[in-house]
């Protein structure tokens, strides 16, 4: 399922970013293309993180930035960013983060799918293993299109 979501146009592998915000903005680029997220979706994740911390970092190198579907989400959509090398998100526990799923949902029910499927990859080490050493964008499809 999470391939309906995840493929070519949505799927980035780069070398690194500077820092966090560039991330988001890099792993927001699609959706942003698509129309899937307005600039005020992107902003409103950016100012969340100043006022509440990088509470989209999941998991040691795994980040999941998401906002509420009234700041500018205006379809279903998900993209991920492959950095090789991870960049800090200012989470102690949890940093350099080299995985970025930018989430987007117009409402607070059509993305509970999405999240389950999502939910099942990051709870599989030995998937999650797989993608944060995936170098191209073939390895990570291969790892999506088991979820």
């Amino acid at each position: 399922m999470l391939n309906r979501w995840l493929h070519d146009d949505t799927i980035r592998v780069l070398p690194k970013m500077e820092n966090w915000r560039q991330a988001l903005e890099a792993c927001a680029q699609p959706l942003l293309a698509a129309g899937v997220i307005t600039p005020d979706y992107l902003t409103a994740i950016m100012q969340q993180h100043s006022t509440l911390g990088p509470y989209y970092v999941l998991a040691p190198g795994l980040a999941m930035p998401h906002a509420r579907p009234e700041e500018g989400a205006q379809g279903l959509g998900l993209s991920l960013l492959k950095l090789e090398k991870g960049v800090s998100f200012d989470s102690a526990d949890n940093d350099p983060v080299d995985v970025i799923v930018m989430l987007a949902a117009p409402d607070k029910h059509s993305h509970i799918e999405t999240i389950s499927a999502l939910a099942e990859l990051f709870s599989s080490d030995e998937d999650m293993v797989l993608l944060h050493e995936a170098t191209n964008v073939e390895d990570i499809k291969k790892i999506i299109k088991r979820y």
